[in-house]
């Protein structure tokens, strides 16, 4: 039996409607903040798709007004469960939007833990793009992920994860930290999210974010960027290294 759901959220942006179009309805621009490598063709009825682990989620576009209001609609699954996303793009002056959003549709069977897993996950993912515009515009990454299953101590799980890290649980947002996970080089960067269970940050040239998730898995999600105007980086090192660190902390 399926479950209907929305949540809704909204952002100020610091970016034109042109930075954040670029961003939500470009394959390279989505492959920038969101999870999963992804491609769109950006007109009412375009398809688009999203591969992560092996599986491919497909949708349907079904509204393109463009700097102004994006819409697309993943393909119903066997039980009639399916996810709707919804932008709508309000210029501000001085270079600035608010940007809103709808996420909808229906969920299957475990519908409490995964909206539960979506109402903690979208504020997180929406600043993450926030953070894209306003930082890394223009710039493109494949994203980088990792994946450790069923640490069912939360508490533990951050405490594994910061001595890992060398950083600090009370760590909040706008610390200056030094992260010096073993077999990567240090990586200094600004804490920008903490929640329970996210911790992110930025550097110079990346976004970090290390993630307690759904059905308590330990997830990784990660976007290295490359040259202004240039295609996204080669991560396939990174993504090795990094997972091999996930498993070295958990092992």
């Amino acid at each position: 039996m399926t479950h209907e759901f929305e949540i809704s959220e909204q952002i100020e942006v610091e970016g034109t409607p042109e930075q954040i179009w670029d961003a939500i309805a470009t394959g390279p621009g989505i492959d920038s903040w969101l999870m999963g490598r992804n491609q769109i063709d950006a007109r009412v009825g375009g398809r688009g798709s999203m591969e992560m682990g092996g599986f491919v989620s497909e949708s349907t576009v079904t509204v393109c007004d463009p700097l102004k209001h994006f819409a697309f609609r993943t393909d119903p699954g066997p039980d009639g469960s399916f996810h709707a996303f919804e932008f709508l793009i309000e210029a501000r002056d001085g270079a600035s939007a608010v940007l809103r959003f709808v996420h909808s549709g229906f969920l299957g069977e475990d519908w409490e833990a995964e909206y539960n897993g979506l109402r903690k996950g979208d504020p997180m993912y929406l600043q993450k793009l926030a953070e894209y515009v306003k930082y890394f515009s223009g710039r493109y990454s494949a994203p980088i992920g990792g994946y450790v299953g069923e640490t069912p101590d939360r508490q533990r799980t951050w405490e594994l994860l910061h001595s890992a890290l060398g950083t600090s649980a009370s760590g909040a947002v706008g610390d200056e930290v030094r992260l010096t996970p073993a077999g990567l080089a240090p990586i200094d960067a600004v804490v920008d999210y903490v929640s329970e269970d996210f911790f992110g940050v930025r550097s110079a040239d990346a976004l970090y974010r290390f993630i307690y998730g759904y059905n308590g898995a330990v997830v990784l999600g990660h976007h290295i960027y490359g040259a202004p105007g240039q295609p996204a980086p080669d991560v396939n090192e990174a993504q090795e290294a990094w997972q091999n660190w996930l498993a070295a902390v958990f092992g």
